[in-house]
């Protein structure tokens, strides 16, 4: 109810709990359909027994997490240590963030979209100033703050245009807090993929910057540095020496305690006292009244904490959670408690599956399996549940370390765990979404010299445009300009077609379509014009398209010719001159 009551976008408190209420009231009828109905069945059968019943609800609850625990930490144990191997190699890492560069370009592209289509709304909603608009001037006000676009954007922007549309006639408070709750989301929605982003872009600078200071043996990142004591080669020498061999030695440290734990879920139920975790932190097995010191407690605590690291930082990984994520200062609220609710969902199991491992005459002394453990193990669906169940932990190892979820989604279409270090710069990297595409995106925004941020990169304001409308590069004339036309600015075709600042030149109108008689005629125009005609037939060099014949000499037409006057006007007057016609000098033929 919590996350409901903050994502409500009322602004009354007793409207949110409403809301809150009526969004929960689906999921609890039938949560409490189902409890009943098992309550129900278990008193038929057994009696009434409070004790049972209490029993049957925490083994039920413990199945739902453990379930969920085991697919996230199997994931986890593979991922969690090969990201520290894959960053040993830093041209292999460079090309994995290239890879991964154009999915991200393209969420932070669409939730800027949808961020201004929502602004357009509000832009427009706050030119009512009549109607049921009126009752709610207030909020829409406080909407206005931060929200509007101006009209020239809305008029360029199609996107924009078409979210003026969808405001309805009648303005309600439910349509108001839909509204408000949609801007929440898209802000943050939009916060998330720009850091995201800019985050990506340094890490791509960092990492090229390391490689290149391989021949100088200095290292200068490009960002800001408030406080350093490293040298350049100091730098150097962490950067392309320390840190490599520290995440190999950290990947393979990892890499051992993912082993361990799987095998301690395989061999737990025949031989729990020879299981590579119950070695670590019971150190004399065979003492039936063995207390296990600070030093076991210690390291028992370690195994809980990468175990639970490994199933929450598979969170963000699977694509089914409402794209919830944690953003360093600009975490949604709900996000956050949604991400504090399944930390405390996958804790519990996780930590009494970890006793499991231990010797049975060990965990059954501590104070959790007073807890919990003896209501789980009197219900026969918590007995070998706990069991064996834990070996299925094969199933998402193997998916991840084999990558089976890339080829599910070249089969299916869809993801089923969006895993950021998979095997997807390999290849050529051509075709959209290959990490060619991401490495021009980057050198894109490199180029682009945006401002400075804490990352580097200038922040986006609310006002860039996502998705530019189409550019028009107008080619220059072929004929000499007039000197009038000289002195304006020729456009230039831009660099990046896409880019949010081009300049927007207008299309020239289409041509009206000719009919069928127009097209017929010019095209027997431009047929005739191309024929070579023969030499009695050629125009003078003046003008080709009069036609001169030439004349015999009896009727003076070397001489015409000779002189050269008139005689363009003989040539046209020739038929006129044989019926008595009058000649170019005014005489008359008899």
């Amino acid at each position: 109810m919590e996350n409901f009551y903050i994502d409500a976008g009322y602004r009354d408190p007793k409207d949110r709990i409403k809301y809150s209420l009526r969004s929960n009231a689906k999921y609890q009828l039938i949560t409490i359909g189902c409890a009943i109905a098992g309550l129900v069945y278990i008193s038929i059968s057994n009696g009434f027994n409070f004790t049972a019943i209490r029993a049957l609800i925490m083994a039920l609850a413990y199945v739902w997490g453990l379930v969920l625990a085991i697919y996230l930490m199997g994931h986890g144990l593979v991922a969690v240590p090969r990201r520290f191997f894959r960053n040993y190699d830093k041209s292999g890492s460079l090309r994995q963030t290239y890879a991964r560069a154009p999915k991200i370009h393209e969420k932070m592209e669409d939730a800027m979209s949808t961020l201004e289509e929502l602004q357009a709304q509000v832009s427009q909603l706050a030119k009512r100033k009549t109607g049921t608009a009126r009752d709610f001037q207030d909020w829409i006000d406080d909407l206005v703050v931060g929200n509007q676009l101006p009209e020239s954007r809305i008029a360029t922007d199609p996107v924009a245009s078409e979210a003026v549309g969808k405001i309805p006639a009648i303005i309600t408070e439910r349509y108001l807090a839909d509204l408000t709750r949609r801007l929440a989301r898209a802000h943050h929605q939009r916060i998330r993929y720009v850091q995201e982003w800019d985050r990506l872009v340094q890490g791509a600078l960092d990492i090229q910057t390391i490689i290149d200071s391989r021949s100088s043996k200095r290292l200068e990142f490009r960002r800001q540095i408030r406080f350093t004591l490293l040298t350049p080669y100091m730098r150097y020498l962490v950067y392309c020496h320390i840190q490599p061999a520290s995440n190999v030695a950290i990947g393979s440290l990892l890499s051992l305690a993912s082993v361990s734990i799987i095998l301690s879920e395989i061999i737990k139920w025949p031989a729990p006292q020879i299981s590579p975790v119950s070695l670590t932190v019971v150190h004399h097995p065979s003492k039936v009244d063995y207390q296990i010191g600070f030093g076991g407690q210690l390291i028992a605590a370690v195994w809980i904490l990468y175990m639970c690291t490994c199933a929450i930082s598979s969170l963000p990984d699977v694509p089914v959670w409402g794209g919830r994520a944690l953003v360093p200062r600009n975490t949604y609220g709900e996000h956050a408690t949604w991400f504090c609710i399944q930390l405390c969902k996958l804790t519990v199991p996780l930590s009494y599956n970890f006793l499991t491992f231990l010797p049975r005459h060990i965990h059954v002394e501590t104070v959790f399996f007073q807890f919990l453990g003896q209501y789980i193990n009197l219900t026969p669906l918590g007995k070998g549940f706990d069991f064996l169940f834990p070996i299925l932990i094969l199933f998402p190892v193997c998916a991840t370390l084999f990558n089976l979820y890339g080829r599910i989604k070249s089969v299916l279409g869809f993801d089923i765990l969006e895993d950021e270090d998979s095997g997807e710069a390999s290849g050529s990297g051509f075709g959209a979404g290959g990490w060619r595409e991401g490495r021009d995106l980057i050198e894109r925004e490199v180029q682009r010299g945006i401002g400075e941020s804490t990352l580097g990169l200038s922040p986006r304001t609310s006002t860039d445009t996502p998705n530019a409308a189409p550019t028009m590069w107008v080619p220059p004339s072929e004929h000499p300009a007039e000197p009038s036309q000289l002195a304006r600015p020729v456009p230039r075709r831009p660099a990046d077609t896409s880019s949010r600042q081009a300049p927007i030149i207008p299309a020239e109108p289409p041509e009206e379509d000719e009919n069928i008689f127009q097209l017929f005629g010019k095209r027997v125009k431009n047929t005739i014009d191309t024929i070579d005609r023969p030499k009695w037939m050629q125009g003078s060099a003046e003008n080709s398209t009069n036609f001169n014949f030439k004349r015999p000499k009896w009727m003076g037409g070397d001489t015409a010719h000779s002189s050269g006057e008139g005689g363009s006007g003989q040539g046209a007057n020739i038929f006129g001159k044989l019926f008595s016609g009058r000649s170019g000098e005014g005489g008359v033929r008899i």
